[in-house]
């Protein structure tokens, strides 16, 4: 389905960035891998794609720094002469280790900072570099609870983050077509970092609540992925798909 594409994916040393970054690789696309702490992880998930038989290159990145955005953009066209799908997939992480300590205001400021700002400022840097080229696609992450929401600080503070992009992401798609799609992915509760530690309660409250039954995995939302960006999606931009079990919004 990406057979000699050259795809980006920002966050893509653990959880969702590293399934669609693998999933990618494995339908024949070269991959570009962007990390903030975790080269550890980074260099794992490399050394998956390349035994897939696919070019990997990995570059510790800041999503939320325009400088080190400006960075990426040469360094992609300096080892790939460019980039045909860029996933904004890199985001603040609000529920584990130190960031579960932090303040209301603390963690806006890093939703703000990391998934807004740095989803709005990869997504022109996006737009540029396809326009060289004449096309390509672009996929954001958003959350499926933004447009009923749900109580919680952390959930109260995530939608607004959330939202802004699943409304960037929109605008944008308009801007940019016909040559270039948006299209946003919005995951429920998935079995990351964080769902895998959760309470047993909760987790057995998220499976009842789920109509087929289960958390998803981030080999789901990496599906969801490799279709936007392939070409059977051609005909979709400013979308989004909600990869939540049939949880109905």
């Amino acid at each position: 389905m990406l057979e000699g594409k050259r795809v980006l994916v920002t966050g893509g040393s653990s959880g969702i960035g590293r399934a669609i970054a693998i999933r990618c690789a494995g339908a024949g696309a070269d991959l570009a891998l962007t990390y903030r702490q975790n080269r550890a992880g980074a260099e794992a998930a490399a050394a998956d794609i390349r035994q897939l038989g696919r070019r990997v290159e990995v570059l510790q990145s800041d999503i939320s720094r325009e400088q080190e955005i400006g960075s990426l953009v040469r360094w992609l066209e300096e080892k790939f002469d460019g980039v045909d799908v860029w996933i904004n997939n890199a985001g603040a992480d609000l529920l584990t280790g130190d960031a579960a300590k932090l303040t209301a205001t603390q963690k806006l400021d890093q939703v703000l900072a990391v998934d807004v700002r740095g989803t709005v400022l990869a997504s022109w840097a996006a737009v540029k570099l396809m326009r060289r080229s004449g096309s390509g696609s672009i996929i954001n992450m958003s959350w499926d609870h933004v447009s009923q929401g749900m109580a919680g600080e952390n959930p109260i503070v995530y939608a607004a983050g959330k939202g802004a992009i699943a409304s960037f992401s929109r605008a944008l798609a308009r801007e940019v077509a016909p040559n270039i799609r948006v299209n946003i992915l919005a995951p429920g509760f998935i079995e990351t970092a964080f769902g895998q530690d959760a309470d047993p309660r909760f987790r057995q409250q998220v499976v009842e609540m789920t109509p087929l039954r289960r958390w998803g995995r981030p080999e789901d939302v990496a599906g969801a992925a490799l279709f936007l960006a392939s070409d059977e999606a051609s005909f979709l931009t400013g979308q989004t798909i909600m990869v939540n079990g049939g949880v109905v919004m």
